[in-house]
């Protein structure tokens, strides 16, 4: 075999193991890991707030507000706090209208979620700190079992999981679905064996202690669940607090909020470097494996397809253009159709387009400070 015709397949290999790797290869080894137990002791349940900003979430705030009343019944010292970023269709007045619930915090305009975050948490009072999106319900017992994890005095946060509703409206729905139940399995994973390497926005607390400072242009959601990490604590998974979500269900929706998502993220990849290079070793491993392989999955897709074009070239000119020519009719056809398998990988490649795109983005030095909530949720 010619020298070049070995690179390519080399190449193309590494691409599909980079690829594979978040979603395969590194369940394989964290199930091969042993579990590191919780060591709770006798403790009264700690106090807590519950957190979260708002902006044009006038439609989901009925249900919302309907969520907290119910929890407040469960939990009539649960402090709520809500942060309004500059509504215009009436969402602050909404919140204010509930002040026996909740009691609400307007921003001057828009400032963005991490700096609405921030003036809750300077607010709060109690031991918990409990960070959740307004479009976002909690089940019933959802406190009771998150609290309970605190009895472990080695436990500096708590994320819950999110279940997502509305799978089998669109193959977008669909492979966010599918996303997701891979990401809440690794997290599981990455909890029994130690730490869990960050939290999204949907569900998770902290000691408020180990609140930290930060700037408004980083991702708030996995700057403070990583604090948690940085102070020597344990960030663990409660699969048995249960938090649901509609899903988006249009591509264009979907692509903004990843491409945000994804600058963002990068964005604060580089201001915690410092901080992330002192880390255990495992946990730097973990970091790495579902993080920076996974942002930059759309450049090892690029590259792997170009080594195989290549590849087919060398062989036979007629079996790279068949080979072009099914590729370009599969993704025509998965453009066009709203479900079923080709519509679903073209969904996961602009996943990944949008992932690789944000992190161009944050690397040219820009990022995303506020956010507008997807039409299609």
């Amino acid at each position: 075999m010619p020298a070049i015709d070995l690179i390519l397949l080399v190449i193309l290999a590494l691409c599909l193991v980079a690829v594979a790797w978040p979603f395969l290869c590194y369940p394989l080894i964290l199930r091969a890991l042993p579990t590191r137990p919780e060591r709770p002791v006798a403790a009264p349940v700690p106090s807590a707030s519950l957190l979260f900003c708002a902006y044009n979430e006038a439609e989901a705030m009925p249900d919302k507000l309907a969520n907290l009343a119910m929890l407040k019944r469960r939990h009539p010292d649960l402090e709520c706090l809500a942060f309004d970023d500059g509504s215009t269709d009436g969402t602050g007045d909404l919140i204010a209208a509930r002040g026996d619930h909740v009691t609400l915090l307007r921003g001057p305009g828009r400032s963005g979620k991490a700096h609405g975050m921030k003036q809750l948490a300077a607010r709060a009072r109690t031991d918990v700190l409990i960070f959740t999106d307004a479009n976002v319900l909690l089940d019933e017992q959802a406190v009771d079992r998150l609290l309970a994890r605190y009895a472990d005095p080695d436990i500096g946060g708590v994320l819950g999981s999110l279940h997502y509703v509305g799978a089998d409206e669109s193959a977008t729905a669909s492979v966010g679905s599918l996303y997701w139940r891979l990401e809440e399995r690794l997290k599981d994973e990455e909890s029994r064996t130690g730490n869990v390497l960050g939290a999204d926005g949907s569900i998770f607390s902290i000691r408020r202690s180990l609140y930290p400072t930060f700037p408004d242009s980083v991702l708030d959601d996995l700057t403070v669940s990583m604090a948690v990490l940085f102070a020597g604590k344990r960030l663990v998974k409660a699969s048995d607090v249960i938090a649901r979500e509609r899903l988006v269900t249009a591509r264009a929706d979907e692509y903004r909020r990843k491409v945000r998502i994804a600058a963002r993220a990068w964005h604060t990849h580089r201001y915690l470097r410092p901080q992330l290079r002192r880390m255990a070793g495992i946990d730097r491993f973990k970091y790495g494996s579902r993080k920076i392989v996974r942002w930059f999955g759309g450049a090892f897709i690029l590259l792997g397809a170009l080594a195989a074009a290549i590849l087919a070239w060398r062989v036979s000119p007629l079996l790279f253009g068949v080979g072009l020519a099914l590729v370009a009719f599969a993704v025509l056809i998965g453009l066009r159709a709203r479900r079923g398998p080709l519509a679903a990988l073209v969904d996961m490649l602009i996943a990944y387009a949008a992932t690789l795109q944000g992190v161009a983005k944050a690397m040219r030095g820009n990022t995303v400070t506020i956010w507008n909530p997807a039409k299609s949720r």
